[in-house]
Order: structure tokens, then C-alpha cells, then sequence
């Protein structure tokens, strides 16, 4: 009796990105590029593992550290992670590097955190960002905000809100830590069981629960804004400006600290109106004023964002935007010969800057013809054995049928083919 191979599949959390996504994904991915770009921001891209320490200096009472970072010793028995985010991966790269400062960087690729899998959160999941380092300029932070709003312009996402608050600077975070922790622990037994223990070591975290009964006793808690050091509020102030001078609608949410130990001052998410609060943050960041130092680098400032791809499509998704884009084949190149000719002229066509295609196996005129249609090419070049002998081309357009069928020349087909989509010859 033969033993049954096994039947492998993606590993819980991971998904497969199929042909029919993937323009789609590429699109999206390509919209955020051009926006950076055009911001002065330059891709970088850094190693999907890294030494752990880098990982842990963003906090490690937080569950990204503590709970869901994949962790493992290589064959040397280093302590290595998969970077869960990507901040502090860009803060070491600067850290180890010194570029010169302003450093405006964005970044996209996949992220790693053991987590339940549910819509729109995956253990492997993708972000692009951006990183601007070196200028404790408030407008700078404007800047960074107004670049994520322009993404989700871009991609056709109206239902959104905008949440700032600031972290103020470590003066504000030491009267309000102080603050927050008495109100706590006068409560901690109405908390959530999950919460309690955060009370002594990362009260702030607290605020960042999403857990009914935490929520209920944290909505009462003492607010940092009431705790802002005079320079911390004039910077605060300044981007509430900003924001307004662009006409960037925003709310300000004092419990909005984000999840993770090294943000100061400006910290903001954008929240969509269309889905189910569990996912509804697509973008959030803030200011990382003491992070680099942290890793080894001189005291530098920075801020940046990151914005979930998976979930940014699911806003779209929810309001019916950013569809995929059409078939990139513009040619079907339909051979019932011996294939020879097919084979010849799509590599000439691709050579001229056309997107071609063809059936391979001498499959039949219907069957070829069939693949023809199902690619959504616009045009298809059909080759029998009359135009082998006539050394001609039939043109038959798929989209358009009142142009219907035309024959051309061979030498000539290239420029019709090109004049017939509307390039440049």
C-alpha cells in the first residue's frame, strides 16, 4: 500500500499572493513610491532579520516584544528576530552608517509577529513606510502626517479619521507616568485581568488596551495633554497648525500613545470608518526623539509611519476603490503553423516596447483563441499557413469590433501594431 504524500500549506497567518492579486498589490505599492518620491524620500531596504537587541530597545513590556516577536539563535548562537517593524531597523541602519542628515528614507517589504490571525492581520504581513530623521522641526512632522493622507487620497479612501496626540518630551512623560500610575493603581482591580500587570512597569501601555473593561476605567484617566511642558505644547501646537493650514481634518485623542516604548511628542493614526474597529488602523507613527541613541547612534531625531498594505486594501475593499488594474498583455499572438512565427514575433514585439503573449503545445485555432480573449489583450495577431505563404499578418482587434479584421504585411505589422494601440513610434 503506497504512503499518501503529504499536502503542504501556507503556515497559519501567511498567505499566498496569486497572479490575479498581484497587479493590484504592485499598484498600490507603486502609488506609495511615486508619493515618497516626490517628497524627496529614497528607498531603502533592510535585512528581514536582525540581531534581537535592536528589536527589544522598543520596549520590552510591550506584547510586540514580549508576546509575538519570532525569535531564534543561528548556527553561532546569536540571538536573532524577524523584524516585527520596520523604525528600528531604519534607526540601526543610520545608527551604523552616519548619512548626512536630513535622511528622508522609505521602505516596503514583509514583517513577522506571532499573532491570532484574523481580517486584515497577518504573522506575515507587509507595510510600507517612510522615516525622516534628523530635524525635530514640527513641520517636519506635518509633513510625514500629510504624505500618509496623500497615500490614502490616492488610493480612493474618503472614510477616514485622523487621531494626533502628543507624547510631549521626557519632562511631560515623567509628571504624567507619576500621574497615571496613581490613577491606576486606585482602579487596577476594575482593569482587565491582561492589563493589571503593566500597571508597575509600562503604565502607558495600559492607555493602548483595546480591552472593554480596561477601556472603561482608562477613559477617565488623567490626560497627558493637561501634563505638556511649555515646549512641548508650542511643538504640538505648531502641527495642529500645520495640519490646518493644509486642510487635513484631524481629532485629537489624548489615549492614542501607539503601541510601542519610543515614541515622543506627535504621535497619529489613520483610522478608517469602514471597518470593524479591530482593524481599522491603516497608517500610524509618530516622533522617535531618543530611539537612535538608544542603538548606538548620536542623539538624532526622527519620525516616521507605517501603513499596512493587507489592510490598506481591505479599506479599499470596504469602499469599493482602487480596483486592479486591466491586463498588462496588449498582444496575442495566434499561430497555427508549427509555432515558429508566434515564437519570432512576440519577442519582436516585446523588443518594440509591446506587451505580447502567445499559446505554445500547437494547440487549436478555437483554444488559442480562447486564451487570446481570457488574457484581455486588445489585439490578436493570427498566423496560418495562407500567411506564412503570402508572408502576411492577420490583425483582428478583441476590444473594438468595428475595426474588425485586417491583414497587413509582415514587415509592416510592427509599426500597425504600435499605431493600432497608440504608442510612440
Amino acid at each position: 500500500m503506497s504512503k499518501k504524500a503529504n499536502t503542504f500549506q501556507t503556515p497559519i497567518g501567511t498567505r499566498d499572493l496569486l497572479p490575479e492579486h498581484s497587479a493590484r498589490w504592485e499598484a498600490v505599492i507603486e502609488v506609495f513610491s511615486n508619493v515618497a518620491s516626490r517628497a524627496g524620500f529614497s528607498l531603502i531596504d533592510t535585512p528581514i532579520f536582525e540581531d534581537v537587541g535592536v528589536f527589544t530597545r522598543i520596549g520590552e513590556g510591550t506584547d510586540v516584544v514580549g508576546k509575538e516577536m519570532y525569535e531564534f539563535l543561528d548556527r553561532s548562537e546569536r540571538p536573532m528576530a524577524l523584524r516585527p517593524e520596520g523604525t528600528a531597523a531604519v534607526c540601526r541602519a543610520f545608527a551604523q552608517h552616519r548619512p548626512p542628515v536630513p535622511w528622508k528614507v522609505y521602505y516596503r517589504g514583509p514583517y513577522f509577529r506571532y499573532e491570532a490571525p484574523q481580517a486584515g492581520r497577518f504573522r506575515q504581513f507587509h507595510q510600507f513606510g517612510i522615516e525622516s530623521i534628523g530635524s525635530d522641526d514640527p513641520d517636519i512632522d506635518v509633513e510625514v502626517i500629510a504624505l500618509g493622507w496623500k497615500v490614502l487620497e490616492a488610493v480612493g479612501i474618503n472614510q477616514i479619521e485622523l487621531l494626533v496626540n502628543s507624547m510631549g518630551d521626557q519632562e511631560t512623560r515623567n509628571n504624567y507616568q507619576e500621574a497615571l500610575n496613581a490613577f491606576l493603581k486606585s482602579h487596577v482591580n476594575d482593569l482587565d485581568e491582561e492589563d493589571r500587570k503593566k500597571v508597575d512597569t509600562h503604565p502607558m501601555r495600559v492607555l493602548d488596551s483595546k480591552r472593554s473593561a480596561t477601556q472603561s476605567v482608562t477613559k477617565e484617566a488623567p490626560r497627558i495633554n493637561d501634563f505638556l511642558s511649555a515646549e512641548a505644547e508650542a511643538h504640538f501646537e505648531r502641527v495642529r497648525d500645520g495640519l490646518t493650514a493644509l486642510k487635513i481634518p484631524f481629532s485629537i485623542e489624548p489615549r492614542l500613545v501607539r503601541g510601542l516604548d519610543y515614541y515622543t511628542h506627535t504621535t497619529f493614526e489613520f483610522q478608517s470608518l469602514a471597518l470593524d474597529s479591530a482593524q481599522s488602523t491603516v497608517c500610524g507613527g509618530g516622533r522617535y526623539n531618543g530611539l537612535i541613541e538608544e542603538l548606538g547612534g548620536p542623539a538624532t531625531p526622527g519620525i516616521g509611519f507605517g501603513m499596512g498594505i493587507e489592510r490598506l486594501l481591505l479599506a479599499c475593499d470596504a469602499e469599493e476603490s482602487f480596483p486592479a488594474p486591466g491586463s498588462r498583455v496588449q498582444v496575442w499572438v495566434v499561430d497555427v503553423t508549427d509555432g515558429s512565427s508566434a515564437r519570432d514575433l512576440t519577442h519582436s514585439l516585446r523588443d518594440h516596447g509591446v506587451t505580447a503573449d502567445r499559446s505554445f503545445d500547437q494547440r487549436s485555432m478555437r483554444s488559442q483563441m480562447r486564451s487570446a480573449n481570457r488574457s484581455e489583450a486588445e489585439i490578436a495577431l493570427i498566423i496560418g499557413e495562407e500567411e506564412v505563404n503570402e508572408e502576411t499578418v492577420a490583425i483582428r482587434m478583441l476590444r473594438d469590433e468595428e475595426i474588425g479584421q485586417i491583414v497587413v504585411p509582415r514587415s509592416s505589422v510592427i509599426a500597425e501594431v504600435q499605431r493600432l494601440l497608440g504608442l510612440e513610434l
